[in-house]
């Protein structure tokens, strides 16, 4: 017999049961709804995390200043006998001062390399330039000094990089904490003085350039460099000079480099080696000490 072929059969495919639409529909829309709720909710407690973090960082910021603010006074008073008025004094200019403010975050800070290297590469700069810190110790070293202290200290003159150009009272009392003088300058750049607690004097001012118009007629200006070819003994050198006239002294307060003034009498070198700028300061009012017999 002869095998039939077999028929083929459009068979239906068994379908399972579906349940209906829409009761899925609601039943996955309010899981949806809550998915939705619950990633808002974690983005807006991230917001708020963040914006208390900054409001704290901007209260810390306040306060610092405030605090410097405070303990920025007229320290000592120096009293100057009438026998003195008449008598030479001293004069120091810092040059190249590193203190540049910019705007980091939300808030406006001192940059210094410690704080804000990953902030100044990303701006192309180098951050081993930016050194507050220099101008900090410098000045504690000019005011600390027992010729400041004696009434033989004239002023003081800062110029930073910028060009800004700012004079410092002999009779303040610098912070002695990085974090309060970064503070103290925040607020000078930003408002151009700062005046004595409960008094109108301005201890620290912003003036006008040239820093030659502020200096007396006929002062003799001395700049020191290590590259300088002409190498002296300080205390012999300050005894022939400083007895006569009123004398400047200008030094760099940046890490690298030679400041060039034009206004400059003469540029020595104290050393056979290079010396920090508070350094050369101490060695500058220890030769002035011993020449006036400031003990």
């Amino acid at each position: 017999m002869v095998r039939p072929y077999g028929i083929k059969v459009n068979k239906r495919k068994e379908r399972k049961e579906r349940y209906d639409k829409e009761e899925d529909e609601e039943e996955e829309q309010p899981k949806f709804e809550q998915k939705q709720k619950e990633k808002e909710r974690v983005k807006r407690a991230k917001r708020e995390v963040t914006s208390k973090a900054e409001e704290e960082d901007d209260e810390e910021n306040e306060i610092a200043e405030e605090a410097a603010a405070d303990e920025l006074d007229v320290g000592i008073p120096i009293v100057v006998s009438d026998d003195k008025k008449d008598q030479t004094g001293v004069i120091f200019v810092l040059e190249k001062a590193s203190l540049e403010v910019a705007k980091v975050g939300k808030t406006y800070q001192l940059l210094n390399s410690d704080d804000h290297a990953n902030f100044l590469r990303k701006n192309g700069r180098d951050p081993a330039h930016y050194r507050p810190d220099i101008t900090h110790q410098a000045l504690l070293m000019i005011l600390d000094s027992p010729v400041n202290k004696a009434g033989r200290l004239k002023a003081v003159y800062v110029r930073t990089e910028q060009g800004v150009l700012f004079e410092v009272k002999p009779h303040v009392r610098i912070p002695r904490t990085y974090k309060r003088f970064a503070g103290i300058m925040l607020q000078l750049l930003q408002k151009l003085s700062i005046s004595a607690a409960g008094k109108r004097e301005k201890l620290m001012r912003v003036i006008k350039n040239p820093v030659t118009g502020h200096l007396p007629p006929n002062c003799r200006k001395i700049g020191f460099s290590y590259s300088s070819e002409k190498l002296v003994n300080m205390q012999k050198h300050l005894s022939t000079v400083c007895n006569e006239t009123d004398t400047v002294f200008v030094l760099g307060a940046m890490s690298h480099g030679k400041i060039e003034c034009d206004y400059i009498d003469d540029f020595v070198a104290i050393s056979g080696y290079p010396l920090s700028a508070a350094y050369c300061i101490s060695r500058i009012c220890e030769a002035l000490s011993t020449n006036w017999n400031i003990i």
